[in-house]
C-alpha cells in the first residue's frame, strides 16, 4: 500500500487538503495527516513515500491522484526540504512540523521529542532556569522580555502553588505560527510547558487558545490526553477564549481564565509574583515555550550561537498580505527585512512595487522600502520606531492608501479596547474622527485639483499617462501636483488636524494601561512620517525628487 502524507493544518484544509486526502484514501492509499510545511502556494501538498524518500507534489487537486502516484503530475516538487523556500531556513522550533503525524507519540519520540524534558529532569530547577537564561531566549509574543528572568522570578517566589500559562491567543493579523505549531507539533509545546513546570515548581498549566482556532483546540486537547503519563506529575488543560484581542495581553488573559471579563490589570504586582488566582505564574507565548525543548536537548550554547546582537536564536517569521510566497520562514535573527520581503517572499502577488510592510501585527509600524536594510532584531527595530512583535509581516503594494491604513489602526483599537483606561477607550474613538476629517479634507482638495489639472492639460494619447483627459490620473502624480497647485487650501485644515493627531498619539502612547492603546500610535505615526502625501502633506524629499 502506498503511503502518502497530506497536511491537516487549518490553512491547508481551507485550500482543499481534506478533499485531496479523501481522494487518495479512496484510491487505496494509506494517508498520514501532518502539519503544514508552511509554504501555502504549494498547498494542498502531497508527499509520496518512496524508496528514495518522500517526493512532494503541489498544489494537488482531488482528480490528480493517478498522476501523482505514477509520478507524471506537472507540479512535481521532489524533496520538499530542498526547495529554495526551505533550504535556507534554520528550523529549531519547527523542525518536525510537516514531517510527523502530530498526534503520534512514536513519531515525536523518533524525531527527537522528549529529550529536552528528560535532560531537564536530571537537573535541579535552578540549573534549568540558568540554561534558559544562558540561551538568550526572549519572549516571542511581542515584548521580547528575557524568558529566563521571568522564570527566575517565579522560581524565587515562595508560595504553595504556582502555574504555567501559555498565551496561544494569536490575534495579530498576518500571524499564524502559534496555530501551525499547535496543529503540527503539539507535543513540542507540551514538553516546553512541562520543562517550565519543573523549572519553577509549578504543577499545573493552562493553554489559552482563541475560539477561532478549532483545529488547534482539538489537537491540543487530544495531545494532552495522549501525553498525560509522559509529563506526569505535571498536568495541563486547554481554556478557550472568546476572541477578544485584548486577551492577548497577559493580565487580561488571566482574568479570562479565571472566568472574569478580560480586562487589563494594573502593575505591580507582576503576574510572576501574583498572577493566576493570585499565585506566582509564568506566562509565555507558544513559540517561547516551544523553543525550550531544543535548548535543554542541545544546550543553551547551540541556541545562543544563532542570532544578532541581543536577539538570540531563531524567529518563525510569518509572511502574509499581498505577497507572492506567503508562509512561515524560521530563521536566525539578523536577516534583513528586504531579504524577507523581496527574496523569500518574492515581492507582491500583484506584481506591483512594494510600497509598505507592516511588521508586528495591527499595532506594528509601517515601513517603506527605504528601511528594508534593517536587520530583523529587537533593538534595531525599536531604534527605528518599529517593533517585531509576533514577527508577522504584511505586505502592501503601491495601490494602498496609507491614510486609510492609519484610520484602520485607530478603528481597530476602538473596537478591541477593553475600556478600562481613558487614553485607549476615548483616544482611539477620537482618533477615528480626526482621521476622517483628514481624509475628507485631503480628498476634497484632491478632487478639485484633479479637475483643474485635467482641464488644463491638453488631450493626448493613452501613452501620455497622467496628461490624458480620458485616462486615469495616477495617485502619485496627483499627490505631488496637489502641493504646487493648492498649498494654502491644504495647510489650513490638514496641518491643524495632523498636529492634533500627533498630540493624540502621544497621549495614547504614554498614558494607556497596556500595549493595545500604547502601541496603536506606531502604525498611525509611521504612516504619517513615511507617507505624508497620503495625509495631504508634501512627500519626503527623496521621493519627491524621483
Amino acid at each position: 500500500m502506498t503511503r502518502v502524507f497530506i497536511s491537516g493544518d487549518m490553512a491547508s484544509v481551507a485550500l482543499g487538503a481534506d478533499a485531496v486526502a479523501h481522494a487518495f484514501a479512496a484510491a487505496g492509499c494509506e494517508v498520514v495527516r501532518t502539519g503544514s510545511w508552511g509554504l501555502f502556494s504549494i498547498e494542498p501538498l502531497v508527499e509520496v513515500e518512496t524508496g528514495d524518500g518522500r517526493i512532494g507534489f503541489g498544489p494537488v487537486a482531488p482528480g490528480d491522484v493517478a498522476a501523482v502516484l505514477d509520478g507524471s503530475h506537472a507540479n512535481r516538487l521532489g524533496d520538499v526540504a530542498a526547495l529554495p523556500f526551505f533550504e535556507g531556513q534554520q528550523r529549531f522550533t519547527f523542525a518536525r512540523v510537516g514531517i510527523i503525524n502530530p498526534l503520534s507519540l512514536d513519531d515525536y519520540g523518533t524525531h527527537g521529542g522528549w529529550r529536552g524534558l528528560d535532560a531537564a529532569r536530571l537537573l535541579d530547577p535552578q540549573a534549568v532556569v540558568d540554561a534558559v537564561q544562558a540561551s538568550g531566549l526572549r519572549g516571542r509574543g511581542g515584548a521580547g522580555f528575557p524568558t529566563g528572568i521571568k522564570w527566575q522570578t517565579v522560581l524565587s517566589a515562595v508560595d504553595d502553588e504556582k502555574f504555567i500559562v501559555c498565551n496561544a491567543d494569536e490575534g495579530d493579523s498576518g500571524t499564524f505560527a502559534d496555530r501551525m505549531l499547535m496543529e503540527g507539533d503539539p507535543f513540542c509545546l507540551i514538553e516546553g510547558m512541562a520543562i517550565a513546570g519543573h523549572a519553577v515548581g509549578a504543577g499545573h498549566g493552562y493553554i489559552y487558545i482563541r475560539s477561532e482556532y478549532p483545529f488547534a483546540i482539538n489537537v491540543m486537547r487530544e495531545a494532552i490526553r495522549l501525553s498525560a503519563a509522559r509529563i506526569a506529575p505535571f498536568t495541563l488543560e486547554v481554556r478557550v477564549g472568546a476572541g477578544a484581542y485584548v486577551c492577548g495581553e497577559e493580565t487580561a488573559l488571566l482574568d479570562s481564565i479565571e472566568g472574569k471579563r478580560g480586562q487589563v490589570r494594573a502593575k505591580p504586582p507582576l503576574p510572576a509574583i501574583k498572577g493566576l488566582f493570585g499565585k506566582p505564574t509564568v506566562i509565555n507565548n507558544v513559540l517561547s515555550l516551544a523553543a525550550v525543548p531544543f535548548i535543554l536537548a542541545h544546550g543553551p550554547e547551540a541556541y545562543a550561537a544563532i542570532g544578532f546582537g541581543r536577539s538570540r536564536g531563531t524567529m518563525p517569521v510569518q509572511i502574509a498580505g499581498n505577497v507572492k510566497h506567503g508562509g512561515l520562514y524560521e530563521v536566525g535573527f539578523g536577516i534583513t527585512l528586504g531579504e524577507l520581503v523581496n527574496e523569500i517572499g518574492g515581492g507582491t502577488a500583484s506584481g506591483r512595487p512594494v510600497r509598505a510592510v507592516q511588521v508586528g501585527g495591527p499595532l506594528g509600524a509601517y515601513l517603506p522600502p527605504s528601511q528594508f536594510h534593517l536587520p530583523f532584531d529587537y533593538e534595531t527595530f525599536t531604534a527605528a520606531g518599529a517593533l517585531i512583535g509576533h514577527a508577522g509581516i504584511t505586505v502592501f503594494d503601491d495601490s494602498v492608501d496609507m491614510a486609510h491604513m492609519a484610520r484602520f489602526a485607530m478603528e481597530f483599537c476602538a473596537i478591541e479596547s477593553c475600556g478600562k483606561c481613558t487614553p485607549c477607550r476615548i483616544g482611539s474613538t477620537r482618533g477615528v474622527e480626526v482621521m476622517d476629517r483628514i481624509i475628507a479634507a485631503r480628498d476634497s482638495v484632491k478632487s478639485s485639483v484633479r479637475a483643474e489639472l485635467i482641464e488644463a492639460l491638453p488631450f493626448t494619447s493613452e501613452k501620455s499617462g497622467p496628461s490624458t483627459r480620458s485616462g486615469r490620473m495616477g495617485e502619485g502624480y496627483l499627490n505631488k501636483a496637489l502641493y504646487s497647485r493648492a498649498p494654502a487650501r491644504i495647510d489650513e485644515t490638514l496641518a491643524a488636524q495632523t498636529a492634533l493627531l500627533r498630540d493624540l498619539a502621544d497621549t495614547m502612547k504614554y498614558g494607556s494601561l497596556c500595549a493595545l492603546g500604547g502601541f496603536t500610535p506606531y502604525p498611525v505615526l509611521s504612516a504619517l512620517d513615511h507617507f505624508p502625501e497620503d495625509f495631504g502633506a508634501p512627500a519626503p524629499l527623496s521621493e519627491a525628487a524621483e
